[in-house]
């Protein structure tokens, strides 16, 4: 038993040391992030500045979905000016989506748990599972389409890289040259002359 928990604790540590394991502690890192910066937002909006529900909502998810953006670029080491259409548009279209499925598992909650006839601590623990589920849903989908299609080919190499890199590391024929005119035992030995031969000497 000792063995097996061993091995799937070296498992576990090297899977967390690797390239994807890093990401996604990082993307965990801003997703958790986020959360807290929606939360804050939210309570401000309508707590302090007494704002109407649609608004607290929409400036809270915005503040939140700004900071995912710039954690989940940190997170995949992104830097420089990123592409409108290749990154901006496609992060922003995707975290609409998150915040309509995660609205249309709450509304189901609501409504399931009617019903089901819940009431009291069964109704708040049964809608709580259903938008948990759907938070832990959309953040795996959401690291698979940054880790596999978003950030994805970041650090891929610039095309002919590969090719200039051995070109410059090739010597050429000289060492060849040198074989050949060398006179020691180890010299280079011409076409239809065999060792040994008279020319040796």
């Amino acid at each position: 038993m000792a063995l097996v928990t061993n091995r799937l604790g070296e498992t576990i540590s090297r899977k967390a040391r690797s390239k994807l394991g890093i990401r996604f502690g990082r993307f965990a890192v801003a997703a958790v992030t986020a959360f807290v910066t929606t939360e804050v937002t939210y309570t401000i909006c309508a707590g302090l500045l007494n704002l109407t529900s649609t608004w607290a909502t929409l400036i809270a998810w915005f503040s939140g979905a700004l900071v995912s953006y710039v954690l989940s670029r940190w997170a995949w080491k992104r830097k420089g000016r990123p592409n409108l259409l290749r990154e901006t548009v496609p992060f922003w279209i995707v975290s609409a989506m998150v915040v309509a499925i995660l609205t249309l598992a709450t509304k189901f909650g609501y409504h399931s748990s009617g019903w089901l006839h819940l009431r009291g601590v069964e109704r708040v623990l049964y809608i709580d599972a259903i938008t948990g589920g759907a938070n832990l849903g959309t953040f795996v989908l959401r690291f698979l389409f940054f880790h596999y299609v978003l950030f994805a080919g970041s650090a891929q190499a610039a095309p002919g890289a590969a090719e200039e890199a051995l070109v410059s590391a090739d010597p050429g024929p000289e060492p060849f040259n040198r074989a050949a005119d060398s006179t020691g035992p180890m010299r280079a030995v011409p076409d239809g002359e065999e060792p040994g031969d008279p020319g040796d000497s």
